[in-house]
């Protein structure tokens, strides 16, 4: 990667009279600011001095962790037993040889039943801290996934057997236990989110070198590095490289802020950008594994994508917020609780959702059976409904768009006014696109010949009379955008469509 020098900064020749003129003084424990029109700004001096006294109470219960994952090898040819005869012509003098030495090759196969395969082992290093006095650790998922063993190092270099409790992909998080621990020095979780430039000291074993120290701020909150459907990361710019995967970023309290899990690079070392799971989701989770080794999470049961400012343009939203349901699945709560495809889920339980992902998150803080209160946007104004929420499983059926019948017009394409060539569909529901308009706004969209129109104005559609009643309902209601429901391979989406 090629390393660029920022320029220096140039001096100004000159500063004119109308410029503000700011100058600052520090005042034991307060930064001042005076500005010209005298206004005053005081700002809390939170940074310590040295972090070297948080850093030698936390350091005894941030340890190292060495993990043997098992590999299969085969001993012996490297044609894994399955000998090929050459090809030889008949009567050749080998020919005789290369057999026997096949069949003999074949009995030792079948004779051994696959003892020829001995284990090896490869070795890899994270991190992670203790959280009892009984010894249990927090780390990374990714650190353990697929251990044979695991072994603690800690800070004074005493080696422990630990053993997985629990683990949990979804948000890369995992707990283990030292065997026969007790009195063991531990530290807390955070009760405090952290912010936008609070202090944060990340504690690790990068690249194997053992405990390191490093410092830096939150740079931001809420940060989705497409991990995983709960995306919700703090992002700190400590240095953080290989090897600090499940160590702790710790606040000035000397509590766990998050857990390092992840860096942006594109040369694989430290450029300031790491992520840490905050310590809100990681106690959730840590806890439930705690009981007993799962994590048990809420199921709403749609399909969701986000609102973008078209779809809320078409719906009478005043701005781009919520979770548009694209389908609710068979037999899910929400199905039950009569939750609809085209329904904005706006708030869950009070909780405001901005987006597809803060559903997913926000849902999987609650436990199976709990009822939730849910504020949705239908119809062009708010509904509330209650949903009890069932348990989170891996496989979930969509629903098929119901059936709706109408009469079907002649089979002739007809050009709508917002680029889409429509043709009532043959084989089932909706209306097929045939063809687009080149610099319509369907184009714009990416619309694509072979779609299936299913929706227009959050009515079902399949003729294109029913097509036109619905752009003229979008019109009368003084609107630019229609919202559109769009299938393609089987996956469904909302877009909002522009009128020409």
């Amino acid at each position: 990667m090629q390393l660029i020098k920022l320029p220096k900064t140039k001096r100004l020749a000159a500063i004119t009279a109308a410029a503000l003129i700011s100058t600052s003084a520090i005042v034991t424990g307060v930064i001042t600011t005076t500005t010209t029109a005298n206004a005053q700004i005081s700002v809390p001096n939170a940074a310590p001095f040295s972090f070297a006294d948080l850093v030698e109470a936390v350091r005894p219960a941030v340890v190292s962790i060495s993990v043997k994952t098992k590999i299969e090898e085969h001993r012996g040819p490297r044609f894994d037993n399955r000998f090929e005869m050459p090809d030889l012509p008949d009567g050749h003098p080998f020919q005789d040889f290369f057999k026997r030495f096949g069949e003999q090759q074949e009995r030792n196969s079948n004779r051994e039943g696959g003892k020829n395969k001995r284990p090896r082992f490869s070795q890899s290093m994270g991190s992670g801290f203790i959280i009892s006095a009984d010894g249990f650790v927090v780390t990374n998922n990714h650190v353990v996934e697929d251990a044979a063993e695991v072994t603690i190092v800690m800070d004074d270099g005493t080696e422990r057997e630990a053993s997985v409790i629990g683990t949990d992909p979804r948000t890369d998080l995992a707990l283990l236990k030292i065997e026969a621990a007790t009195d063991m020095e531990f530290v807390e979780f955070s009760e405090e989110e952290a912010r936008v430039g609070d202090w944060v000291v990340a504690m690790g074993n990068p690249f194997g070198l053992g405990g390191t120290v490093t410092a830096g701020i939150v740079s931001a909150r809420g940060r989705d590095i497409n991990a995983n459907a709960y995306d919700d990361f703090i992002q700190i710019d400590a240095a953080v490289n290989r090897g600090n995967s499940g160590g702790p970023a710790f606040d000035t309290t000397g509590r766990v802020a998050g857990v390092n899990t992840a860096i942006f690079s594109p040369n694989g070392g430290n450029v300031g950008i790491a992520f840490a799971i905050p310590a809100s989701t990681v106690k959730q989770v840590i806890f439930d594994l705690m009981d007993d080794g799962n994590v048990t999470r809420g199921f709403l049961g749609v399909s969701i994508q986000d609102v973008s400012d078209d779809i809320a343009e078409s719906v009478g939203l005043e701005k781009a917020t919520g979770a548009l349901v694209t389908e609710p699945r068979p037999d899910s709560p929400a199905q039950k609780a009569g939750i609809q495809s085209g329904d904005i889920i706006l708030r869950v339980e009070g909780e405001k959702i901005g987006d597809a992902r803060d559903l997913s998150r926000i849902i999987a803080q609650y436990s199976p059976e709990t009822e939730v209160k849910i504020v949705l946007w239908r119809n062009g104004e708010r509904t509330n409904v209650s949903v009890t929420l069932a348990k989170l499983t891996e496989e979930q059926a969509l629903v098929e768009a119901p059936e709706v019948e109408e009469e079907v017009d002649p089979m002739e394409p007809k050009e709508t006014n917002s680029g889409l060539v429509l043709l009532p569909n043959e084989e089932g529901d909706g209306l097929l696109v045939v063809e687009i308009v080149p610099e319509s706004p369907a184009a714009e969209k990416g619309f694509a010949p072979g779609d299936l129109i299913l929706e227009a104005n959050s009515k079902a559609v399949n003729t294109l009379n029913g097509f036109d009643a619905a752009l003229e309902d979008v019109k009368a209601a003084g609107r630019e955008t229609m919202l559109v429901k769009v299938s393609r391979d089987g996956n469904t989406r909302f877009v909002g469509l522009a009128l020409e």
